[in-house]
């Protein structure tokens, strides 16, 4: 539930507002002056929340709502209950993503851990760092000669800001982070341990030993760019890694030296992608991936989870599997191999000669 502890509830809104601002219509007779005073789900929303609903899974949870508003789709319409007002919208979830924007704006990105305005007592700035003015920096947080921040930028508890990196307008930099050669846009919100610009694993092996290679790439992270928490971005070799614009990156990625990612592409946990991989625009990797490097993955495709990438994927394609393949022949080759275990099974054989 939404606990105003933590996430503070900005304002209240009435039945109209929230069919502007989520882009719906209010159903005729609705009472626009109405009020809504919170979100929350389904099953514990009452009079005064505003709910959504678009996943077959929750039909039974929407018909027991005591919500004063859902979103639906047209779809679920019918079965909203007699007390609830339907606000119908082809994409409930986006509609009610735009209004808990406005209820919960606090959520929205990390904002200082310690109430700070300006640079807090405790924090170390080189003197040659540029900071303009309305950035915060939290007790603990370093940053580095040379180093500029845009305004609006909150740079939290014990971030390190390494030398000469430069970080755009209204970013948010979690607790404990740390940023080195980097170029970063604007509006990017960097989640609480991420490391960026290490070293790339790059090592000129032979028999007698690996020597170490110097790194001297940079990453460069364009506009509105989210990195989750723990995942870490290496640096280039000799040439950029490059995260595109709008690009979002959930917890626990690893993005090898001189990775090359396109624009609005979305990277679930645990997917780890070698060194010189390339990911077109909107290209979706499931949880636990795995490309190896070197790679290219076309325009639009997706990728299931826990697949293994070993080959390039073509633009819009659907691939799954361990070595990944195209998602038909992925679901053909379970189901044969699935059918092929019950008929051994069947006969007594033991399925594991």
């Amino acid at each position: 539930m939404a606990d105003p502890v933590f996430f503070p509830f900005a304002t209240s809104l009435d039945f109209g507002e929230v069919a502007g601002i989520s882009g719906a219509s209010l159903p005729e007779g609705a009472d626009a002056a109405r009020r809504i005073e919170g979100a929350a789900a389904l099953e514990t929303a009452g009079p005064a929340d505003l709910a959504y609903m678009d996943n077959p899974k929750y039909v039974e949870a929407l018909a027991g709502t005591r919500a004063g508003l859902c979103l639906v789709s047209p779809r679920f319409a019918d079965r909203v209950p007699a007390g609830t007002v339907a606000l119908i919208s082809p994409a409930p979830y986006h509609a009610f993503a735009r209004v808990l924007s406005r209820f919960f704006p606090s959520a929205l990105r990390p904002e200082s851990v310690f109430a700070s305005q300006g640079v807090a007592p405790g924090a170390i700035v080189h003197p040659t760092a540029v900071l303009e003015a309305g950035v915060t920096v939290d007790p603990g947080a370093v940053i580095g000669p040379g180093a500029e921040i845009g305004a609006g930028t909150v740079v939290a508890s014990h971030a390190v800001i390494g030398p000469q990196v430069r970080i755009g307008r209204n970013c948010s930099i979690g607790a404990g982070c740390t940023i080195q050669a980097a170029l970063v846009g604007n509006r990017v919100i960097v989640h609480p341990g991420a490391r960026i610009g290490q070293d790339g694993f790059g090592f000129a092996m032979s028999p007698k030993g690996h020597m170490k290679v110097p790194q001297i790439g940079r990453v460069i992270v364009q506009d509105d760019v989210e990195i989750g928490a723990n995942s870490t971005i290496d640096r280039g070799a000799s040439r950029d890694t490059v995260i595109g614009e709008g690009t979002k990156i959930d917890n626990l990625v690893q993005i090898g030296h001189n990775c090359v990612i396109g624009r609005h592409c979305v990277i679930c946990a645990q997917v780890g992608l070698a060194g010189s991989s390339t990911l077109e625009d909107f290209v979706v990797l499931g949880g636990q991936v795995g490309l190896a490097g070197h790679l290219t993955v076309g325009a639009g495709a997706q990728v299931a989870a826990q697949s293994g990438v070993a080959g390039d994927i073509p633009r819009g394609a659907r691939f799954g599997g361990y070595p990944a393949q195209p998602a038909l022949s992925w679901a053909r080759e379970s189901a044969w191999l699935k059918a092929a275990v019950a008929r051994r099974g069947r006969k007594g054989d033991d399925v594991r000669d």
